[in-house]
């Protein structure tokens, strides 16, 4: 008890397909990688972060601040490389 067979899964798979449809799986299981790899750079990031956050001395007044991080989107993806406007409230109140 407890263990999925070969039958079991093959009927979730089709009881997921029939709920979201075959045209929308592609996108969903893209967006879901990008996410993960998101997270991933966004970890790495954190541990480098906490490996050199702790410095010995302030910094010395001449040197400039640390140049702020940018995600890099996957190759080929133009869709999340471009700049996004923010949406203004049009709404009087």
């Amino acid at each position: 008890m407890g263990r999925l067979g070969p039958t079991e899964i093959i009927l979730i798979l089709v009881v997921i397909i029939l709920l979201f449809g075959a045209k929308k799986l592609p996108d969903m299981a893209r967006s879901l990688g990008k996410s993960a790899r998101i997270l991933k750079s966004e970890a790495k990031a954190m541990k480098e972060e906490s490996k050199s956050s702790a410095p010995a001395d302030p910094p010395a007044t001449g040197e400039q601040p640390p140049a702020q991080r940018t995600i890099q989107a996957a190759p080929g993806d133009v869709t999340s490389s471009r700049p996004v406007a923010e949406p203004t409230d049009t709404t009087k109140r």
